[in-house]
């Protein structure tokens, strides 16, 4: 059975792969990912590969073997799930919960979350709008862009905050802008960096666009 470090070092490999384009996750990005220092993620990295885990080149990084990736999705899974029972059901704020759900995702068995899946109606996104994988292990796509693309009187919906640093979502919270919030891009100033949204129900928000990088939407 694999320890907590080893499900916490798989999720964020397998996260840090899909945010990048490159075939390998170097070590200073896990590393930067883990709160550790190069060597010690070095370590732990050769431990997945010699688990079968992941393939590690010395210079170019690691990526995940199907096992890892296996590995990674079921802790994804219970990760996501638990956000969307702390928000859903316990009505936690949605800028504490990803401490709790990190802690939370290595007590959980497979049997308890397939029952908590059930009980919360399969839901397909946390309330951050990551999708949730199903059991056997799938994500479910959308066509999303950051907001930072959009342009002038462009509509759309929030689908996703790619930033889960608290400030920035008590920020977005006070501003009404949650997966789900409809909109319309009243301006879009590239100069000044500088988007204003009219919200379908609330006042009009100011984003710069480095805020607006973090936020991921669908257009109407």
């Amino acid at each position: 059975m694999p320890t907590s470090t080893v499900e916490k070092y798989t999720k964020n490999i397998f996260l840090l792969d899909q945010e990048g384009d490159a075939e390998y996750v170097s070590t200073g990005e896990i590393a930067k990912a883990m709160g550790v220092v190069p060597g010690t993620a070095t370590s732990m990295i050769k431990t997945l590969a010699k688990d079968g885990l992941a393939c590690y080149e010395p210079r170019g990084g690691v990526k995940l073997t199907h096992e890892g990736q296996i590995l990674a999705l079921r802790m994804l899974r219970r990760h996501r799930l638990i956000e969307y029972f702390l928000v859903e059901t316990l009505k936690m704020d949605w800028a504490e919960i990803h401490e709790e759900a990190e802690t939370l995702e290595h007590a959980v068995s497979d049997r308890l979350l397939d029952k908590l899946d059930a009980f919360l109606g399969e839901p397909r996104f946390n309330p951050h709008g990551d999708p949730i994988p199903t059991a056997d292990g799938k994500l479910f796509e959308r066509r999303v862009s950051p907001l930072s693309d959009s342009r002038t009187g462009e509509h759309g919906r929030i689908a996703r905050v790619s930033d889960q640093n608290a400030d920035f979502l008590d920020f977005l919270r006070k501003a009404g802008l949650f997966p789900g919030t409809r909109f319309t891009v009243a301006k879009a100033d590239t100069t000044a960096g500088i988007l204003t949204l009219k919200l379908d129900r609330g006042a009009p928000v100011d984003l710069g666009l480095a805020a607006a990088e973090k936020i991921w939407f669908e257009r109407a």
